[in-house]
């Protein structure tokens, strides 16, 4: 990059408007994003006091150690990665195969497409109360079906328990999100050239041979880019998980429970934020590199 006192006359006053264009946003991302995540790096060494007047203690690194051997905290960890895996894995297939069909034509199809996005716009509460209704023991229409069916006993419930709200809870975020997928991925593939699929056609390909060498390519990059937003959102996904079931465990709850219930220890929930902010940043930079090839 050349140097600021190098560059000529006009050059100069380029960058310095550059500069006030975008100071306004820099500003606000450093009081908005920059400045919490610094402090709360700065709490995770202390021990915060909540009695007025009383100054926090510094620690050192007794909340990280407290976290790292606490076996709820990596049972919890284990949870988040699995809930991230299944979630982003399971909305991606959803909302991928939704666009393909989408992307047919047939009678009603603008309708058809609207509706498919309810999920997603609809306000969560409403959603999640929704779900709870139709899963409630005794009187739920799905929890009478399957009992019918054999599937389960009509009196489970299978929101609150601990075997089976994690599994609810997933498959809640993937009916909920998959609505973005398939939109983001249906833009992508109104915008592939048909001629592709004509040489295709003459060469003889089948089906499944067009969408190998054809489709999937050109969806390489929106599919890795959903991914990774996707990953980043359910990591720390919170209020779909705790308004539907509090005993799915994810870390976020956890992070919740430290923080604002029984003895709150701020400074041990400062520690586990920061964890879960550094295991990200890693994991979105191997991903990065390694798939996206940014």
């Amino acid at each position: 990059m050349q140097r600021f006192r190098e560059l000529s006359p006009l050059r100069k006053k380029e960058a310095v408007f550059g500069w006030r264009l975008v100071s306004p946003a820099v500003i606000l991302i450093g009081i908005f994003i920059l400045y919490p995540v610094l402090y709360n790096i700065y709490l995770s060494f202390f021990e915060v006091s909540l009695t007025p007047g009383v100054p926090n203690k510094f620690v050192g690194f007794q909340n990280y150690r407290e976290l790292l051997t606490d076996p709820t905290f990596w049972n919890s960890f284990g949870i988040t990665m699995l809930f991230v895996l299944i979630t982003v894995f399971g909305s991606i297939l959803v909302g991928l195969g939704v666009a393909l069909l989408m992307n047919k034509e047939f009678p009603g199809r603008g309708i058809v497409r609207a509706l498919i996005l309810f999920p997603y716009v609809a306000p969560v509460i409403s959603t999640v109360f929704a779900w709870q209704y139709v899963l409630m023991p005794l009187n739920g229409p799905l929890t009478i079906l399957l009992s019918n069916l054999g599937i389960m006993d009509v009196t489970q419930d299978l929101v609150n328990d601990p075997n089976n709200a994690f599994l609810v809870v997933s498959f809640y975020s993937i009916w909920k999100n998959f609505p973005f997928i398939y939109l983001m991925i249906l833009s992508r593939l109104q915008s592939i050239s048909q001629d592709y699929y004509e040489a295709a056609d003459i060469d003889g390909a089948n089906g499944f041979q067009k969408f190998r060498h054809i489709t999937l390519p050109e969806l390489y990059y929106v599919i890795g880019s959903l991914v990774l937003l996707r990953g980043i959102w359910n990591f720390y996904k919170f209020e779909e998980v705790y308004l539907l079931s509090k005993e799915a465990r994810t870390l976020p709850i956890y992070l919740y429970e430290k923080a604002f219930t029984g003895l709150p220890e701020l400074g041990v929930a400062a520690a586990i934020a920061t964890v879960l902010f550094v295991v990200m940043m890693v994991l979105i930079s191997i991903y990065v590199r390694k798939v996206l090839k940014w």
